[in-house]
């Protein structure tokens, strides 16, 4: 009988400190196997934030870099113009690049900065303790909103695909969910098709993905996934916001 798994070479053997039900595992995997699927394996550098995702250079085996929170793209922007040779991509979480990055993830996207950015948004704070975000849904309840976000006060939700889409330069802009596997599959091709576009020399892409995060929740792996589904993906709706022409 033939083996129905293999750990891509790109993803490191190291246990990861998520959380369970958290999907940022699945996302890492991805990630791997589009890399060693294009073969670039030797060539990638990878830009970690500040936020759960803040150890993910634990978890590759390939260059990663750490940046100050927020500046993943301005790492990034200096790296792929120093050696536009290398494959380069930062892996954010929605407190680090629609809070304190926002002004630079969206001005690397207006300048047509040819790297790649995957953006992870669950919702919350994940690291520091489930504070309330850009991306906490209306009425959602946080450590900083304990009786739900009143958009009368905090304003709605930024809705980071729809809001680089208007933008005239970047040109691959999707949003997808890992929370069960139809969706993953789907995810998968829209990470390699951006990578694709970086390889080619063509654009800067962003890839959301909808991510559970059950501990700051306050829900288990399974309520969060259905949560997800009734709450997060009606308002951040999943599919391509922009194409290249």
């Amino acid at each position: 009988m033939g083996k129905t798994y293999k750990r891509p070479e790109a993803l490191s053997d190291a246990h990861t400190h998520y959380c369970p039900g958290c999907t940022h595992g699945i996302i890492h995997r991805l990630v791997a196997e589009v890399i060693d699927e294009l073969g670039v394996r030797g060539r990638t550098v990878g830009i970690a934030p500040v936020g759960c995702a803040v150890l993910a250079y634990n978890y590759f085996t390939f260059d990663f870099q750490e940046s100050a929170h927020g500046r993943a793209p301005a790492m990034a922007t200096g790296i792929k113009r120093v050696r536009p040779d290398l494959i380069v991509f930062t892996y954010q979480g929605d407190g680090d690049l629609a809070s304190i990055g926002l002004g630079e993830i969206i001005h690397a996207a207006n300048r047509g900065e040819k790297f790649t950015t995957v953006f992870v948004n669950n919702a919350v704070y994940g690291m520091t303790g489930g504070q309330m975000a850009p991306t906490t849904m209306p009425e959602q309840r946080t450590t900083t909103s304990p009786v739900g976000r009143k958009t009368s006060e905090a304003g709605m939700p930024i809705r980071m695909a729809e809001l680089l889409a208007t933008l005239a330069t970047p040109s691959y802009i999707s949003r997808h969910t890992v929370i069960r596997p139809k969706y993953i599959v789907k995810a998968k091709r829209a990470i390699k098709q951006a990578f694709q576009y970086q390889i080619e020399g063509r654009c800067f892409s962003l890839v959301e993905i909808v991510s559970t995060c059950p501990t700051n929740w306050g829900m288990t792996p399974q309520e969060a996934i259905t949560w997800t589904e009734d709450k997060l993906l009606a308002y951040y709706k999943l599919g391509e916001y922009k194409t290249p022409d």
